[in-house]
């Protein structure tokens, strides 16, 4: 009975330690992740849109996504929603290009993506264009 006692309390301290652990280890790294998101700036703006493009470029759809992610975040920050909308309509073709290439890609976040872009009133003709064409392929694989 002892040993069952023993062996149950020394459980329950394994479980709440690794608890314990992996709740800072979340909180040490929401905090990293806030420590490392750059200033909003025009120069960051256009190093996340070079860097979208040459990883692009690479066919490194995952890595140019993030900086897209980035490049939208930086528009928004320098309130230049035409900019943003363009970044939506680029970062959701990242996700497609994926979709391409392996079809089990999700396609919903570029759905979001897109209709947030066609959602902004100062998105160009041109880019709303462009996002219309990508959510008709994006509806092409969803259903509502």
């Amino acid at each position: 009975m002892r040993k069952r006692m023993f062996a149950g309390l020394i459980s329950f301290l394994l479980v709440s330690s690794l608890l314990f652990f992996s709740s800072l280890s979340l909180a040490v790294s929401r905090q990293e992740e806030e420590a490392n998101k750059l200033p909003i700036s025009w120069e960051n703006w256009r190093t996340a849109k070079a860097q979208a493009e040459k990883y692009a470029q690479e066919g490194d759809y995952t890595r140019a996504l993030q900086y897209y992610l980035e490049y939208i975040r930086q528009a928004e920050g320098l309130g230049r929603m035409d900019i943003v909308a363009w970044g939506k309509n680029n970062a959701a073709y990242m996700i497609i290009k994926q979709h391409k290439q392996d079809s089990t890609t999700d396609l919903v976040p570029a759905k979001k993506l897109l209709e947030e872009g066609l959602a902004i009133s100062e998105a160009t003709e041109d880019c709303k264009l462009k996002l219309q064409s990508n959510l008709e392929y994006v509806k092409m694989f969803i259903r509502d």
